[in-house]
């Protein structure tokens, strides 16, 4: 039995524990509306489940920059304030194309809004809404990510 259990270790597990994160930058974007904070979700563009606006690193930017960059792109933000260092972390698995896995390590900047606009890069693709740090922590399926919002 003892063989059984290290090779399926050896062949199953260890592959799996040890598979390399990759690394994605995300926006906590946030306002204060009537003196409550709020925090901008929006659908992802395959299962319309809520997310904040998250991406892969981009040439030339740093975090914080490819996580404005992202809050753009993908909810129209236009931002005030941008922190330099993430307030956390959120770890998921991307689905990719083939159908198989790929862990990643979300790092999240706080972006305070400005303004949103109508017309950005996937308006059409698209929903995005304001909810309660509360609120925004049940509609949101990474549970680091829910102790995140929570914590606001």
């Amino acid at each position: 039995m003892g063989s059984k259990l290290r090779n399926i270790w050896e062949e199953v597990g260890r592959p799996l524990v040890l598979r390399p994160r990759r690394v994605q930058f995300a926006a906590l974007c946030t306002r204060k509306h009537k003196g409550q904070n709020e925090v901008l979700l929006i659908t992802s563009r395959d299962t319309g489940r809520w997310i904040i606006p998250k991406g892969w690193p981009i040439d030339g930017l740093d975090g914080a920059e490819t996580a404005l960059q992202e809050a753009w792109e993908e909810a129209g933000v236009r931002a005030d304030k941008v922190d330099k260092k993430p307030i956390g972390h959120f770890t998921y698995d991307k689905i990719l194309k083939d159908g198989s896995t790929q862990p990643v390590l979300t790092n999240v900047y706080r972006i305070v809004v400005r303004k949103l606009v109508e017309d950005f890069p996937e308006a059409h693709q698209r929903t995005r809404k304001w909810f309660s740090p509360a609120e925004a922590a049940t509609q949101v399926q990474e549970p680091e990510l829910q102790s995140l919002l929570r914590q606001m």
